[in-house]
C-alpha cells in the first residue's frame, strides 16, 4: 500500500475536548492503527500540526506524543501550502475569525460546534466555504454514540410505528470550584466569553432530533442560572452570567414533540449522563451513550395507578436490551474518518457548516424564546 499524507493544523488541542477526543482518541489513534485504509491501495496518514497560543503547552504536548510540528503563529501555518486541513477546537469567541482565515487560505475546514456566536456569523461561514469550493465539516459526535446508533437502527427499521414523543435528560453537577475543582472551564459560565448551556447543547439537540426524528419546526425554552457564583482556575470567585440549565420543548416535522432538559446543576439519577426516551404507537426505547433498551407493544405491561400499595414489579426489568450487532469505535474518531475520506475521495458528507448553522440558529432562537416567554418558529436554513 502507498501512503497518502494529510497535514492537519489542529488549533485548540491544549483544551480538554481538543486534546482528549480529537488529538489522542482520533488523530493519534488513527496513526496507532497504521493510518486509515482508503480501500484503493492507499493508506491515509494524518500528520498533525499543533496550533495554539501557549508555546510551553504546545511543546510539552508535542514531546509527550512524539510529534515534531507545532506553532503559535496561525497565519504562518495557514500560509503553508502543505497544510491540507484546518481543525478548530478553540473557545467559540475565537472560532469565526480563525475559520474565516482558513477558508480564505483555501484549506478544508473541520470544526467543533457551535461554529459561531450567532446565526448570521454561522451562515456567513457556510456561504464563504461554498464560494471557495473547499470541503467543510462540523463535529456532530453524538450521532456516532453506540446508544444513538442503536436508536437510529430502531427508527430505520420501523420499530416505533408512529413516533409520538422524545424526552431527553442531560447533565450532571459541575462543582462550583471552591471546595472541589470544577470539571469544566470557567468561561462556560460567562456569557461575555461565549458560555452558556444553550449555546453549548442546543446545537447538539438540533442535529440529534433532525437526523433521527425530523427537523425542528418550533422551540420553546426556559433557562436559568441556578448557581450564580463560581470559582475560576486560579481559585478566584466570579459571578456566573451564563445559563447553566435549559428546559426546551421542540416541535418536529411530522408531528412528534421533544422535551429535553439540559443542566450543569443536577445530580445524576439515571444510568448514563444523557438519556433519550422515544415513545411510539408500536414500541418505546430508552437510549444512552452506550446502551439502548426497548419495550414492544406486545410486551407492554398494564400498570394501574394505586398509591396505596407498593409496586408489584420493577418497571426497568420489563425492558429488553438492544444487542450491539456491530463494533462501535470512538464517535469522534468515526466522524474524523468520514471527513478525511470526504476530503481525499470526495465521498458524500452532509455534516457541514450549513448543518452547523442550523444548530446555532436553534440556540439563538432558544435564548430568544426564553427572553420573550413564547414559542418561536424555526425557519428552514438554506444558503
Amino acid at each position: 500500500m502507498t501512503r497518502r499524507t494529510v497535514r492537519i493544523a489542529m488549533n485548540g488541542v491544549t483544551g480538554r475536548m481538543g486534546y482528549r477526543q480529537h488529538l489522542v482518541r482520533s488523530i493519534l489513534a488513527l496513526r496507532e492503527q497504521g493510518g486509515l485504509d482508503l480501500g484503493d491501495g492507499r493508506v491515509l496518514w494524518p500528520e498533525p500540526v499543533l496550533v495554539g497560543r501557549r508555546e510551553h503547552a504546545l511543546r510539552a504536548l508535542a514531546e509527550r506524543h512524539g510529534l515534531t510540528e507545532w506553532s503559535t503563529d496561525l497565519d504562518a501555518v495557514l500560509a503553508d501550502d502543505s497544510v491540507d486541513v484546518y481543525f478548530d477546537a478553540q473557545v467559540t469567541s475565537a472560532r469565526v475569525d480563525a475559520l474565516t482565515k482558513a477558508i480564505a487560505a483555501g484549506k478544508h475546514v473541520y470544526t467543533e460546534k457551535p461554529t459561531a456566536a450567532d446565526f448570521a456569523g454561522a451562515l456567513d461561514l457556510a456561504r464563504l466555504a461554498r464560494a471557495k469550493g473547499i470541503k467543510h465539516g462540523v463535529v456532530q459526535d453524538k450521532l456516532f454514540l453506540p446508544g444513538l446508533l442503536k436508536l437510529k437502527r430502531l427508527v430505520d427499521g420501523g420499530f416505533f410505528g408512529e413516533i409520538l414523543s422524545v424526552r431527553g435528560e442531560f447533565g450532571y453537577w459541575v462543582f462550583e470550584g471552591d471546595w472541589q475543582e470544577a470539571q469544566r472551564p470557567s468561561w462556560n459560565y460567562r456569557s461575555e466569553d461565549g458560555g452558556g448551556i444553550v449555546v453549548d447543547m442546543f446545537p447538539h439537540w438540533e442535529y440529534v432530533l433532525h437526523e433521527l426524528f425530523g427537523r425542528v419546526t418550533s422551540v420553546s425554552a426556559e433557562i436559568a442560572t441556578h448557581v450564580p457564583r463560581r470559582w475560576d482556575e486560579q481559585g478566584k470567585p466570579y459571578e456566573a452570567t451564563a445559563d447553566d440549565a435549559a428546559y426546551g420543548t421542540f416541535h418536529l416535522e411530522g408531528g412528534a414533540i421533544a422535551q429535553i432538559n439540559s443542566s450543569w446543576a443536577v445530580r445524576v439519577h439515571r444510568d448514563e449522563l444523557v438519556e433519550f426516551q422515544v415513545d411510539g404507537t408500536e414500541g418505546s426505547a430508552v437510549a444512552g451513550l452506550r446502551t439502548c433498551r426497548v419495550q414492544h407493544r406486545g410486551l407492554t405491561p398494564k400498570p394501574v395507578w394505586n398509591p396505596d400499595i407498593p409496586a408489584a414489579h420493577s418497571f426497568r426489568e420489563q425492558w429488553q436490551e438492544v444487542p450491539d450487532n456491530a463494533d462501535f469505535d470512538n464517535g469522534f474518531k468515526a466522524q474524523w474518518e468520514l471527513f478525511l475520506r470526504h476530503v481525499v475521495l470526495d465521498e458524500p458528507y452532509h455534516w457541514d457548516l450549513l448543518a452547523g448553522a442550523r444548530g446555532v440558529q436553534l440556540a439563538e432562537l432558544g435564548l430568544r424564546s426564553a427572553a420573550e416567554g413564547r414559542r418561536l418558529d424555526v425557519p428552514e436554513v438554506t444558503l
